[in-house]
């Protein structure tokens, strides 16, 4: 079974969709009597490319402002994407959004429906591509893979289609995210000026929708003697409207208790997350999660709030905040610190249920849902 994958996504700086295609094409590399062929939008190729940083492309802000530039591209990569392609190619899988044209059967992955929810998300431009393009790809699909059952149930309402249409194939913790000793963490650490279990850690895009405005308010609450023993470290590139964070974010450095750390390698990421007091992820709103499942396999509590699809990753080991719920998130960051028999009760709990997630499993049910596809 030869399938082809469109991986252009991986030619940006990998963040919760490029990690999700990175780590499902080396686990599909297992699966047996299966050959992958990857699209990187210039051509074709059996490898993943290396992982780009911030600053790849100078023609993504173009885009916004040049008017068609959006359909210029695609029309662009349909071409390539036709040419060189193998004849032999049984199934095409697109795991962003929607697909190019191809004639046989086609697989998609719907991550979510950010769009629907919070259009003030993404650029106008994009957002109207989106718009246009998402529901002809839908019904392209023979089969549509999601992340978690809350994606799946609230895209069979949005766009009127049965369950057996969806395949549920929840993601996993790559091998890099596990508990670490405290000597391991002491070099990546202390290059940042933290010791193991001595800071709280936010990672994402900065975007109103990741509600790092509230956190950073919380982390200000906090008795002076602890913002200092505690600092916040915030890892993630500037996303969409992340100016609106601009004045609080400014204020929250300013304190010296907050730290913008901004993109940095897989790897660092890694041993910050194993090294934090507790990861803080109050999204408003996720298609699955990933750093959640990341910070429970490196055995590191997580702060995060009941909604979307969030409790389904973290299930009964999330310690639960509303998404406006000041108070309670100091309450909950210093109950971690002080109550180290909270703190250990939340680790191993936490460790338990990123059990229940793997790559490999992820890869199992894509191979099946292309058998099911290609069956018709």
């Amino acid at each position: 079974m030869q399938i082809a994958l469109n991986a252009r996504i991986l030619q940006a700086p990998r963040t919760g969709i490029g990690h999700y295609l990175a780590e499902l094409v080396s686990a599909l590399r297992h699966e047996p009597d299966l050959e992958l062929s990857l699209f990187h939008g210039w051509g074709w190729s059996s490898s993943l490319p290396a992982a780009a940083m911030p600053g790849y492309s100078r023609l993504t802000p173009l885009l916004r402002q040049i008017p068609g530039a959006y359909q210029a591209r695609r029309w662009l990569e349909q071409r390539r994407f036709d040419r060189g392609r193998s004849a032999a190619i049984d199934l095409y899988h697109e795991p962003s959004l929607w697909p190019l044209a191809f004639k046989g059967p086609t697989v998609i992955t719907l991550h979510d429906l950010t769009h629907l929810h919070y259009p003030s998300t993404q650029p106008a431009a994009r957002l109207r591509e989106i718009e246009r393009r998402l529901g002809q790809g839908v019904q392209q699909a023979r089969l549509i893979l999601t992340d978690s059952q809350f994606v799946a149930d609230e895209a069979q309402r949005y766009f009127g289609l049965g369950p057996e249409r969806f395949v549920v194939a929840p993601l996993g913790a790559a091998a890099r995210f596990h508990p670490r000793s405290n000597e391991s963490l002491q070099q990546v650490l202390q290059s940042h000026g933290v010791q193991p279990q001595g800071y709280f850690l936010c990672v994402g895009t900065l975007e109103p929708r990741k509600n790092l405005a509230l956190v950073l308010r919380a982390h200000a609450e906090l008795p002076q003697a602890l913002r200092q023993r505690f600092p916040l470290l915030v890892v993630g590139m500037a996303g969409w409207k992340g100016e609106q964070l601009a004045d609080e974010l400014h204020t929250a450095l300013a304190s010296g208790h907050v730290r913008l750390l901004g993109y940095l390698p897989d790897e660092q990421v890694a041993h910050l997350m194993a090294g934090a007091r507790g990861l803080i992820f109050p999204s408003i709103y996720e298609g699955f999660g990933l750093p959640v499942l990341e910070a429970m396999a490196s055995g590191t509590p997580v702060i995060l709030t009941r909604r979307s699809a969030m409790p389904e990753v973290a299930g009964t080991a999330g310690n639960y905040i509303e998404p406006e719920d000041l108070h309670g998130l100091c309450e909950v960051m210093i109950r971690l610190i002080n109550d180290q028999a909270h703190w250990q009760v939340c680790r191993e709990a936490g460790l338990q249920q990123a059990k229940l997630f793997s790559w490999e499993r992820c890869a199992r049910v894509t191979a099946r849902a292309y058998c099911r596809a290609l069956e018709g």
